[in-house]
């Protein structure tokens, strides 16, 4: 069983919660900017504070009803859409359907619509969100993909193994913050 929280920690943890920022929710928790970088890790690897920030994520998720079969669908909306259900294109030039015409999913699959109007006419614009990355998540999220991870270690030599997606993304997130403190 873990240990309670002491005040800085259980702050440290509400602030986590926020952005999933180690480096500024330590800050935001009252802890020392120069040494912020390296208490969020430390934080981060306590099993109490793993602990509350798992539970935190829990209660948030179902508050919000966010579930792993919610995400999954909107990805699966956004990779599998087919631009032709949105519009239409030819010689004659290009034509947005309704929105009123579009189904959930299809609608799902576009990030901005905007419209430019001049003295001289105007434009339509369809933004689509990122299918490649849509599809590139899904791979991740069935084990499709492996990713293979180098580290040096003393001597020269190099050690090569596989992460599976969640190491990958904490790697990937980690060396963000990292980047954000250089």
């Amino acid at each position: 069983m873990a240990r309670k929280l002491t005040d800085k920690q259980a702050a440290f943890v509400a602030e986590y919660l926020v952005d999933l920022n180690a480096t500024q929710a330590a800050i935001r928790a009252g802890y020392s900017e120069r040494t912020a970088y390296r208490i969020g890790a430390e934080l981060l690897q306590k099993t109490s504070v793993a602990e509350a920030i798992a539970a935190g994520q829990a209660k948030r998720a179902q508050r919000v009803e966010i579930t792993a079969d919610r995400v999954v669908a909107e990805l699966a909306k956004i990779a599998f859409a087919d631009p032709r259900d949105l519009m239409e294109w030819g010689p004659d030039g290009v034509k947005l359907k309704a929105s009123a015409d579009l189904t959930e999913e299809q609608a799902a699959s576009v990030a901005e619509v905007s419209e430019t109007t001049t003295k001289d006419g105007g434009s339509l614009k369809l933004k689509k969100h990122d299918k490649v990355k849509a599809l590139e998540l899904l791979g991740r999220h069935m084990g499709m993909f492996k990713d293979k991870v180098e580290n040096e270690i003393s001597g020269g030599m190099a050690l090569h193994h596989e992460v599976t997606p969640v190491v990958a993304g904490l790697l990937d997130r980690l060396g963000k913050e990292k980047e954000g403190q250089a």
